[in-house]
């Protein structure tokens, strides 16, 4: 990312694209091993595109945009100094980033420990649990980093708050005996778990 053109936010969709590779590829894996239906798996594969990634990733982007250059810019301290904001592209970059260390635990990781994670009983619930908390916190963590790096944002920790939020919900929904493994398995593959 380069200040050098006043601009914050990478030139070229690439990364992007490549998120979006990597994770029809994971998809289909998941389609390979818990359905049947060829029509059933594209239709999981343009779900898990759209709303996982491309349409929550707007919605989260377009929620951190609105805020930093609402609430979080530095106010200028003269009149001779530029105002500078948060782009929009910036703001989805850095939820790009962040989504891909989550797509590693939650689609790549998560895979192989499927099997696990998606029995009955406290292991795999507390398992299932624990990865569902770190991948979010990581990701929030990370898009904290992101904006955190810009000169002209102010009370940046604002973005961490939503890892205190997980990190109280997670204990409950373990003592309450919620998988978010299974919840997220049996809304996409027809065989119930």
């Amino acid at each position: 990312m380069s200040e050098t053109k006043n601009q914050w936010a990478r030139d070229d969709p690439a990364f992007v694209v490549i998120c979006s590779l990597l994770l029809a590829v994971a998809t289909l894996a998941y389609c390979a091993a818990y359905d049947h239906s060829p029509s059933h798996a594209i239709l999981v594969v343009l779900s898990v595109l759209l709303f996982h990634f491309l349409i929550a990733g707007v919605l989260l982007a377009t929620s951190c945009w609105f805020l930093t250059n609402s609430y979080l810019r530095e106010e200028a301290p003269n009149s001779h100094v530029v105002e500078q904001r948060v782009e929009w592209l910036y703001a989805f970059d850095v939820h790009c980033n962040s989504f891909f260390p989550m797509f590693v635990m939650l689609y790549v990781i998560h895979y192989f420990m499927s099997p696990l994670l998606v029995a009955h009983g406290f292991i795999p619930v507390l398992l299932s649990n624990l990865l569902f908390m770190v991948a979010a916190s990581y990701y929030h963590y990370l898009n904290f980093l992101g904006y955190d790096v810009l000169p002209f944002l102010e009370r940046t920790t604002f973005f961490l708050y939503p890892i205190g939020v997980v990190i109280v919900l997670s204990p409950i929904l373990i003592l309450s005996g919620f998988s978010p493994s299974r919840y997220f398995m049996n809304i996409y593959f027809s065989q119930r778990l």
